[in-house]
């Protein structure tokens, strides 16, 4: 049996590949502090440090920017979350995957997810990558959710679709910023809370980090 050897790339693929992942980690940053609405062509161009022209060479318009990186966020999480140990259970899964959001929320680079009045929203929709890695991903946790269900350890009375969205809504919780604001917490003891308070509410008290 042959076995190809994946095509390496030319140094000016490697050229255009780091730029393009500097881009989509200024696009994060951005949307991050800013949202999509606010965020501009010219702001992207700036904190990369390019032309507005070179920058139109990798995207040709704000919204594939965006839809880039939100797609290439997606594609971490699911990555993220295939590479958790088979032996963890569906609840420590899940939290892992709250955690990880919640971490990089507070490191500045998590994007903002689009609300549904947002008008980014209907080209995600129609861009077949972002539908491909969100479907994959919300698959992922619809079975964890289901399974911790199954086993008591989360109410099976709430609806799969309720605690879905809850988690989802974690990676961008405002609660993250006006507690690192504060200044009372460090970044881990903020993590730990959000996902308490996820999962375990508001009527038992914090534990040690799952």
């Amino acid at each position: 049996m042959t076995i190809t050897a994946p095509n390496k790339l030319s140094f000016k693929q490697q050229q255009h590949q780091f730029r393009e992942d500097a881009i989509l980690d200024a696009v994060n940053r951005l949307l991050a502090q800013k949202g999509y609405d606010l965020m501009t062509m010219d702001e992207v161009a700036a904190e990369v440090g390019i032309a507005k022209a070179s920058l139109y060479k990798h995207f040709e318009s704000k919204d594939s920017l965006a839809a880039a990186s939100m797609t290439r966020f997606l594609e971490e999480a699911v990555a993220m979350a295939q590479a958790l140990p088979s032996h963890m259970s569906a609840l420590h899964k899940l939290k892992s995957v709250v955690r990880w959001a919640v971490t990089i929320h507070l490191n500045g680079t998590m994007p903002s997810l689009p609300s549904t009045r947002s008008s980014i929203q209907q080209t995600l929709l129609s861009h077949e990558p972002y539908v491909r890695q969100l479907e994959t991903l919300t698959e992922q946790l619809g079975d964890w959710i289901t399974q911790a269900q199954g086993k008591g350890d989360l109410s099976a009375a709430l609806p799969g679709e309720v605690i879905l969205y809850t988690i989802y809504a974690r990676s961008c919780d405002p609660v993250a910023d006006y507690l690192k604001n504060g200044g009372a917490f460090s970044d881990a003891d903020i993590v730990d809370l959000l996902v308490h308070t996820c999962f375990e509410g508001m009527t038992k008290p914090p534990h040690c980090s799952d």
